[in-house]
Parts: C-alpha cells; structure tokens; sequence
C-alpha cells in the first residue's frame, strides 16, 4: 500500500515519471545525519581544487542573476514530484565568475556535515541546475537544505547536495558519500541508475 500521500501514475505521463517511481504531493525529507542549522548570512561557498580558489559569500551570490525555474525532482527512494518551482543562481551564471584550470572534468558537491556528492562537469553545467535558496516561492526550509542547496533535476536529488558550502573541482570522477556506499555513480533516474553494478 502506497498511502494517501504516494500515489502509482497510471502511466509515464508523457515520459516526466521514471521508472519505478510513484507521485507524491509532499515533499518527503530524507538526509543524512541531522539537519544543519544556520542563517543564510553564514553562506560561504569555496571553489578548490583544478580552478581558481574562491570565496562565495551570501552577498557575492545575491549580486549575480537570480533565476526562477520549475520542474520535476526524483528521488533514489521512489517518489517523484512534479511541477516543483525553486529560485537561486544557475550554475552557468556562477561559471562565468569561475577560472577553471585544465584538465577539470568532475566536481565534487562539499556540505556542512561532511556530506559529498560527485557530477561530471557536463553534468554540473546543465543550464537547469540551481544553486537554490528558495522553494515554492519560500525561503527554503533547513530540512530541505536552506539557506542553500544544489538542484540537478535531470538526477537523483541525493545528486543535489544540501546545505553546500564548496565545490572542488577534479581532473576524474570520484564517489562522494553515498557513492562509497553502493549509489550509482551517475544517478539517471530514466535510465533506473539507483545503485552500483
């Protein structure tokens, strides 16, 4: 039984819902450790590894382009959500601020509480994802990952780090937490990339 707030689709509904995934109408919280707390002042973002260092603060982000977008999240624990809307910077607009050295390839999601979480470049770089700080039109909830969180919707939301406070950019990939841990490298919710071969 799926309860009152999950709900089977009766189809793929025109290919938004991916396979083995059921609908819900809330927005399920599931984290590792406990939620951090803190102001969206206390923000800072560093940039290591293959670019120039770099430090972000909340009002170094809040001076860049601040951008609305809407769509579907999955999660590796078989919900889906449709039509969620979110407000933060895109990671292109952040990227035209950042000098990457050659031979980055990956980038490694740092969070408060130690939390990491690997993307290609490629897939960090998609013009969709977020580096969100509001949800629905709100200030985004701590247990969601406020004041700041990664959103890459085109991946399992484990992809999209809570609470994030660096990005180290590499030159391969390596597995974040939950990578080490038996989670697909990658994460394509279509392609049903939950776990490691």
């Amino acid at each position: 039984m799926l309860g009152k707030f999950f709900k089977k689709p009766d189809n793929d509904m025109g290919g938004r819902v991916p396979p083995g995934q059921t609908l819900t109408t809330r927005f399920p919280v599931l984290t590792y450790g406990p939620t951090q707390h803190y102001a969206a002042q206390d923000v800072v973002i560093r940039v290591t590894g293959l670019a120039e260092e770099k430090t972000l603060t909340w009002a170094d982000l809040m001076a860049l382009p601040q951008t609305t977008l809407t769509y579907d999240i999955h999660c590796v624990t078989h919900w889906s959500k449709l039509d969620t809307t979110w407000t933060g910077v895109r990671v292109i607009d952040l990227m035209q601020h950042l000098q990457l050295k050659p031979g980055a390839t990956h980038v490694m999601q740092h969070s408060v509480g130690g939390y990491t979480t690997n993307l290609s470049l490629e897939d960090f770089t998609r013009p969709e994802n977020l580096l969100a700080y509001e949800f629905n039109g709100e200030p985004l909830d701590a247990e969601h990952g406020g004041p700041l969180r990664m959103v890459v919707p085109h991946l399992y939301f484990w992809k999209s780090a809570k609470w994030l406070t660096g990005l180290e950019f590499m030159a391969a990939d390596q597995a974040g937490f939950w990578e080490r841990n038996g989670y697909h490298m990658h994460g394509d919710p279509f392609k049903d990339e939950r776990y490691s071969d």
